[in-house]
């Protein structure tokens, strides 16, 4: 399981550089007029985070992989699922918004 984890560290390190790029291109938009939404992801998306930026659902993502190494084996694969979800949805939400941009 610790190879998993360091695996999903990875991840999360890759979005993390990807989101501050984004988290910056988006207040510029904002602070152009455009981009008025008020979370990234809706409140179904699996967060408990909510917010116009990245960051927040990005740090819970860290905190969520940091608190798998403390729990035992069985609730680790319960909780496996959930943030291998959010690594997937962040991964895609930020391909998909880097594509958008560029047209």
């Amino acid at each position: 399981m610790q190879t998993i984890i360091e695996k999903l560290t990875e991840n999360a390190q890759l979005i993390y550089r990807k989101s501050i790029d984004a988290d910056a291109t988006i207040a510029k938009l904002q602070s152009a007029g455009k981009g008025k939404f008020q979370a990234i992801f809706p409140d179904d998306a699996g967060f408990d985070a909510n917010g116009r930026f990245f960051k927040p659902y990005v740090e819970e993502l860290a905190m969520d992989i940091a608190s798998l190494s403390q729990l035992g084996v069985e609730e680790q694969k319960q909780a496996l699922p959930n943030v291998v979800k959010k690594i997937e949805l962040l991964h895609t939400t930020l391909s998909q918004f880097q594509v958008s941009i560029k047209d």
